[in-house]
């Protein structure tokens, strides 16, 4: 079964990553930091906080902050209703700095299960997308997106793991479903490939480094951009 899972997420990312040509490399590093918090037995928060950079780590580019509220269905299902704040700063030539902003509403839901000792999360996620001065006008578009992770222990008989290393992979595509002529032109908006090695220090708290394969369709130049990512995960 595990075997199949594995197959699967490799062939998303090849259906993903074929897609779209090669057009334009970029080099980039991302600091992503993720805390859930339950408050009771059926409801929590959610927080992410991400810092981006621009190619060959330049400066700056991307700064995103996002909140949510998280109601727990049971310990498989849980349901997200968000915001995020999604700053791009861009270095335009004679011009300096140009920077647009983002306003997204975001629901989401999440199903977990394990298969063997490894622990899959399932998550679909809607977004409303509210972007400022995009081509000289005030946009709105809604993108789905579908992400599937692996979380794999490297230490034998971890049925319940709970301190170690372990490996991740995962695989996130991203879907635009409405408006998709203001923003790209194209159904298919990106997909997310991503392969890496983490320490659980507890049950509270994981570090993790991996590569990440950003593949994104635009209105004329496609690109790739190959991250270095720096991920740590809090839980309360």
């Amino acid at each position: 079964m595990i075997r199949i899972s594995i197959f699967l997420l490799t062939v998303l990312c090849f259906l993903g990553t074929t897609v779209i040509a090669q057009t334009n490399s970029q080099n980039s590093g991302w600091l992503f930091l993720l805390n859930n918090t339950k408050i009771n037995e059926k409801w929590g928060t959610h927080l992410d906080v991400q810092v981006r950079s621009a190619d060959n780590w330049s400066n700056v580019r991307n700064f995103l902050f996002r909140p949510g509220i998280t109601y727990f269905i049971n310990p498989q299902n849980d349901l997200t209703v968000g915001y995020l704040l999604s700053e791009t700063h861009n270095q335009v030539d004679d011009l300096g700095e140009h920077k647009l902003v983002e306003h997204r509403i975001w629901q989401q839901y999440i199903h977990k299960h394990k298969i063997s000792t490894v622990n899959v999360s399932h998550r679909f996620r809607l977004e409303q997308r509210f972007v400022e001065k995009v081509r000289d006008q005030d946009i709105f578009a809604q993108r789905l997106r579908y992400f599937v992770r692996f979380l794999i222990p490297l230490k034998k008989e971890a049925q319940q793991f709970e301190q170690g290393l372990f490996a991740a992979l995962q695989n996130e595509l991203f879907f635009n479903v409405q408006h998709k002529d203001k923003l790209s032109g194209h159904f298919f908006d990106q997909n997310r490939a991503y392969a890496a090695l983490g320490y659980r220090f507890s049950k509270k708290f994981d570090l993790e480094a991996g590569y990440l394969n950003q593949a994104v369709k635009g209105v004329s130049t496609n690109s790739v951009n190959n991250v270095i990512q720096l991920a740590v995960y809090t839980r309360f």
